[in-house]
């Protein structure tokens, strides 16, 4: 997890405090945010960093000290300001005027390698005048839980921000769904913006469209730079961004993940998965999964969420609309289905071993898929980890050799949906020469890692870190969440 500490020089600068910050954000001025102050911690202790973000911010992780992270981290000195960012949000439906930063700030923004803006955001870094009346602060399992879902889905080829470091403080804190007193944790997570769907609701209920358009504005100029100067830019961007949308969804779906707080200050103007809290992998395909406890009615639930983001999209209009034409935006919106699907088909095939599978055949190998773990609530995960690990060549030889050697047992009741899959999988496999069996089995192996990031996966590595303060479980999983063993 991490590098052994290199030797500090008198003359030694601090690599993560030198690289070459952009007031992006902060050039819009104070209408968008507030400049607040890190909060004070009695411990700093380094739980985690992520090396392999350091090459994008142009820093060889060898370079890069143990004390380099607690110092602009843990301790946030030799930077300022700091901006807690403003917005609104529909939370579950209602719309609430209260939010904004509440337990974080913009840290700063940083070009990548790759010439993209990139924001370090914190989490539970204390304070801000969007608290509440909470603490500010995060626990320590909280996040734990985010840097384990920001590595899976990446591995998974989610378009996810990432967590950059975790810092144990050692305060104690109350919560009414952990066991209390638990610890506490402070976290930076990089992505490309924390400007959210709220950023701009906030703006319609202030009645300021002129800030909603100089916000635009900022936004195409340095996130969507391939429209700047196009007459009709307003209406590409939206376009493209209920494309970015439906995308991500699809890849949430394929990947069998449960957001699980869906509202509009948790979707980013960039169409990229940020802020893990009470998320899932589903078990098994229960399109009524819900894996927030206090989504009461299941409007968050596994199969509402496609809906659920075109729904955003569509009340993302409403402070949009003073710039950009309603006919072009349910123009672009409209479209969202048929991006979803395609995106989502392309993924699930892959995971079935096909790069490519003409119709009617993929669309029904998808369908008879779906029934068969709907019906028999074989695991997730566990039926496309297995195709991966006993796929055959034989397979082609006769249906009832498919998944013969696996750990799949049809429950009572299925065994003909089963049949009827392995049948049709088989006829497939038929349609291919027998040189590509190869580069079907490493599709599979590379589409369906065999180690998932279940509820009980979880709790199996934080019971050694609170009994033993044993860290090791969560570093093997971390290697092999990236490894996709």
């Amino acid at each position: 997890m991490t590098l052994a500490e290199t030797p500090n020089t008198a003359n030694r600068q601090n690599p993560l405090l030198t690289l070459n910050y952009e007031p992006a954000l902060q050039t819009l001025g104070d209408d968008y945010y507030d400049e607040v102050a890190a909060a004070e911690f009695p411990q700093h202790i380094l739980r985690w960093r992520n090396d392999a973000l350091l090459p994008k911010l142009g820093l060889d992780p060898l370079n890069v000290t143990d004390e380099d992270f607690v110092t602009a981290f843990g301790k946030f000195q030799g930077r300022k300001p700091f901006l807690a960012l403003r917005y609104h949000g529909y939370q579950f439906g209602e719309y609430n005027p209260q939010l904004g930063d509440g337990r974080g700030f913009l840290y700063g923004q940083v070009r990548g390698t790759d010439g993209e803006l990139y924001d370090f955001g914190t989490k539970g870094s204390g304070r801000t005048p969007y608290s509440r009346g909470g603490d500010g602060m995060l626990t320590l399992k909280g996040g734990v839980r985010e840097v384990l879902a920001a590595e899976a889905l990446h591995h998974l080829g989610v378009r996810t921000s990432r967590c950059l470091t975790m810092i144990e403080t050692g305060l104690s804190l109350w919560r009414g769904d952990e066991p209390s007193p638990t610890r506490s944790s402070v976290m930076v997570r990089m992505n490309r913006s924390h400007i959210r769907f709220g950023t701009f609701e906030r703006l319609h209920y202030l009645q300021r469209p002129d800030l909603t358009q100089k916000l635009l504005d900022h936004v195409i100029e340095y996130y969507y730079q391939h429209l700047v100067g196009e007459t009709d830019r307003y209406a590409l961007f939206y376009a493209e961004l209920v494309k970015r949308v439906a995308e991500l969804v699809a890849q949430w779906m394929a990947a069998g993940f449960c957001h699980a707080v869906l509202n509009t200050d948790n979707m980013s103007i960039t169409g990229e998965s940020f802020d893990y809290g009470p998320y899932a992998f589903i078990p098994t395909y229960n399109p009524h999964f819900t894996a927030a406890y206090f989504d009461y009615y299941g409007r968050y639930c596994y199969i509402h969420q496609p809906s659920i983001c075109q729904l955003n999209l569509e009340m993302l209009q409403t402070p949009l609309k003073t710039i950009i034409n309603q006919a072009d935006m349910e123009l672009g919106l409209s479209r969202f289905v048929k991006y979803y699907l395609a995106e989502y088909r392309n993924l699930m095939l892959k995971k079935l071993g096909f790069a490519k599978l003409a119709s009617p055949a993929a669309d029904d190998l998808l369908k008879l898929t779906i029934k068969f773990l709907q019906d028999s609530q074989v695991g997730y995960h566990q039926f496309f980890s297995e195709m991966a690990r006993t796929f055959s060549s034989k397979w082609r030889d006769e249906p009832g050799l498919v998944l013969s050697s696996s750990d799949i047992v049809p429950v009572s009741g299925t065994d003909a949906t089963f049949d009827n899959w392995c049948i049709l999988y088989h006829k497939i496999l038929n349609d291919f020469d027998p040189e590509q069996m190869h580069i079907i089995a490493q599709t599979l192996t590379t589409s369906n890692p065999r180690t998932v990031l279940s509820r009980p996966v979880i709790e199996s590595i934080w019971e050694p870190i609170t009994q033993e303060n044993n860290w090791q479980p969560f570093d093997d999983l971390v290697q092999r969440l990236q490894r996709r063993d």
